[in-house]
């Protein structure tokens, strides 16, 4: 239906009348160039003359047409297939056949009827069905949520959701947040009579643990209608060239309804990701033993720094040290002298110099090995130092003096310290410590160091740096410009009962020291070591030139190498400034990784590791739970039925009565102006009125 109206009164439609009459009058009326033509010729160019004028003038008057226009929609039918692997464990290929069947001719049914949309559930919700059963989890509530997220909006008559009920991801879809506003009909598959089986249920581990620590597994075993047997819990650790047995563990099981956990305790022998596989033996007329082991991923960090305190002879400042730093389990500790004959220093990550350089011992090529690996260090300044060695050796402090003759002193934070933060007690207690020994003389705060102690002499502050810290070269060295740090040990226990205050200061000092910042130019990452199976595998690299910006103008390779030896091969990406590459999913097991590029004359490789494990949630749950559908059901209004009968389901939605089409009404307004036969009217009229003069011998 059309209606027609103007933004202007529809009475100026006269003027517009009014003006076509006026041209026409004034061409046409006293016109003689057709008084040798009949009368109704002139009549007849008057009238196109009237028309077209007439017609030009109401457009001006801004006409517009409104068009109703009625569409009826077909409701939307969802229909879904759950593709978890437990859905055809007791299905035979007959009748899986047969059930793909029955389903297609629903499908084909329901979309004569209705808009119909298809979809696939399990780990993910995806458009179309392809009956591959393959995802390993199940997740049916997320599934309902995406149905909200799509059709709340939509005239949605119906879910149909064919699935066993099993859901081992998500929350429970009876009490999803989210409620549909449609029924929810279900086709219960699987089934339900439980079965002889036992099985490792769950597993529960920490996913990191640290070398040198022992790590806690948590194993949960269920097992049906075996009352009577007795298996054996089995903790292996699966490695190349032979499974290591671990634990063994009796378990009797004495009821048909059996559950039990069970806690090991294992030892980090080796860093890298590790994999355990717990699994139990079967007992006898067992419905399956896919389910009777699980494996697990650890990945074993070694974040464990070795620290040497080198002396020069023996001193109680280096028992305060090595028990202190020893309660941070991430460090190593290691004592040794100068004059020891294996002393190997460039084998370790951080090396404190007690008294040294010393009047006995320059100590020269242990700090030029220092230098030369960029081994971070702290000197420790005492009675027996040598001042102006050690003024040469480094470039935080210099000390003027013979080193003889000491004072005491204690220690005030420096107010304007940032290299890291600070407690609050240690600011405060830190200054009523006992003194410590320290050389008299002048001492000078270098240009390129930090102080974070200057030492108090009695009751005065001075500007005399304590400890101070610098960074040259990329070696990061201290000095703490006195001895006797075993009198901050025992005063600390003697006023708290503990070593809080003093093992802090010691482990902020220890920790900024040894901490080594990643220089390379070339490097690859990856955001976790361990993936699950049906996880795709993301990898970003970053190159850098001299000045450290980034860039990606060579190509980055990735190979990829599993625990057999066979390669992957792969090229990154190349995104804004730096490289991504999506390597996709891999097979269970352990990979290595090397990244490899040409740069500036020079071939950079970076290496890595990662691991995949499998998903076996869908094996450990293969008993359908048709109570759930039911409940699902009966909350949105729908019904159950049977694989066999899943053709009945269109009959029963139209019985129901409930899904009907719905009939949308839009108003469509435009402007005459732009309605293209108008246009071609006028100019119809004006060829005509040419061509009727024309014909007749005018213009």
């Amino acid at each position: 239906m059309n209606n027609l109206s103007f933004q202007y009164p529809s009475w100026y439609i006269i003027f517009c009348v009014l003006l076509g009459l006026g041209c026409a009058l004034a061409l046409y009326f006293r016109d003689k160039t057709f008084k040798d033509h009949s009368t109704w010729l002139t009549w007849l160019l008057g009238l196109l003359r009237f028309l077209t004028v007439t017609f030009l003038s109401m457009l001006l008057l801004s006409p517009l047409l409104k068009s109703l226009l009625t569409e009826t929609k077909k409701p939307v039918v969802v229909l879904a297939q759950d593709h978890s692997e437990s859905v055809i464990s007791n299905m035979t290929e007959e009748q899986q056949t047969q059930y793909q069947e029955n389903f297609k001719a629903l499908s084909n049914s329901l979309s004569e009827q209705y808009e119909l949309k298809e979809y696939s559930f399990g780990g993910s919700v995806r458009e179309g069905v392809d009956f591959q059963f393959t995802d390993k989890v199940s997740n049916i509530s997320d599934f309902v949520k995406n149905m909200y997220d799509l059709y709340s909006n939509q005239n949605l008559g119906a879910v149909i959701m064919a699935t066993d009920g099993i859901y081992n991801e998500g929350s429970n879809p009876i009490y999803a947040s989210t409620k549909l506003a449609a029924p929810i009909y279900t086709v219960a598959l699987g089934d339900t009579t439980p079965r002889r089986d036992l099985l490792v249920k769950r597993v529960f581990h920490n996913k990191i643990a640290y070398l040198g620590d022992k790590f806690s597994i948590q194993i949960d075993i269920s097992a049906q209608n075996c009352a009577g047997t007795n298996t054996v819990l089995n903790v292996t650790k699966v490695q190349q060239g032979g499974n290591k047995k671990l634990q063994n563990i009796p378990i009797t099981i004495d009821k048909n309804d059996f559950f039990t956990t069970k806690e090991v305790i294992l030892d980090t022998e080796s860093a890298g990701v590790q994999r355990y596989r717990i699994s139990v033996n079967a007992v006898s007329d067992e419905t399956t033993t896919a389910n009777n082991s699980k494996d697990i991923f650890v990945d074993v960090l070694d974040a464990r720094q070795k620290i040497l305190i080198l002396a020069n002879s023996p001193h109680p400042d280096i028992t305060a040290l090595k028990q202190s730093a020893s309660k941070n389990k991430n460090y190593e500790i290691s004592t040794q002298y100068i004059n020891d004959p294996n002393l190997s220093v460039g084998t370790y990550d951080f090396v404190v110099l007690h008294q040294l350089p010393s009047r006995t011992n320059d100590a020269g090529s242990v700090i030029s090995t220092l230098k030369s690996r960029k081994i971070p260090h702290l000197y420790v300044v005492g009675t027996q130092t040598d001042l102006g060695k050690l003024n040469s050796q480094q470039d935080v402090i210099s000390v003027t003096g013979d080193g003889k003759n000491t004072e005491d002193v204690q220690a005030t934070v420096a107010s304007d310290f940032s290299l890291f933060t600070l407690d609050e007690d240690l600011k405060k207690e830190l200054p009523v410590f006992a003194p410590l020994v320290a050389p008299f003389g002048e001492f000078k705060l270098e240009s390129n160091a930090q102080a974070f102690l200057y030492q108090k002499i009695g009751k005065i502050d001075t500007k005399y740096p304590l400890l101070a810290f610098a960074e040259k070269d990329n070696v990061k060295t201290g000095v703490l410009c006195a001895e006797g740090i075993w009198k901050w040990r025992l005063f600390d226990f003697l006023q708290r009962q503990n070593h809080d205050i003093f093992e802090g200061l010691l482990s902020k000092t220890f920790q900024y020291l040894s901490l080594k910042e990643d220089k390379r130019k070339f490097r690859v990452s990856i955001n976790k070591n361990i993936y699950n199976e049906n996880e795709s595998i993301f990898f970003d690299a970053e190159l850098y030139n001299e000045s450290y910006e980034l860039i990606n103008e060579p190509d980055v390779n990735l190979t990829i190498k599993d625990s057999e030896g066979k390669d992957y091969n792969f090229v990154f990406n190349k995104n804004g400034k730096s490289y991504s590459l999506n390597a996709g999913l891999f097979p269970v097991g352990n990979y290595t990784f090397q990244g490899k590029t040409f740069y500036n004359g020079e071939n950079l490789t970076y290496n890595g590791q990662f691991s995949v494990q499998p998903i076996q949630l869908e094996i450990f749950e293969t008993t359908a739970n048709h109570g759930l559908l039911r409940l699902l059901s009966e909350k949105y209004g729908g019904a159950v039925v049977q694989p066999q009968d899943i053709a009945s389901i269109s009959n029963i939605i139209t019985e129901k009565g409930t899904v009907k089409p719905v009939i949308y009404q839009t108003t469509k307004t435009r402007s005459i102006i732009n309605v293209k036969w108008i246009f071609f009217l006028l100019i119809g009229l004006l060829i005509l009125e040419w061509f009727v003069r024309r014909y007749n011998g005018s213009y």
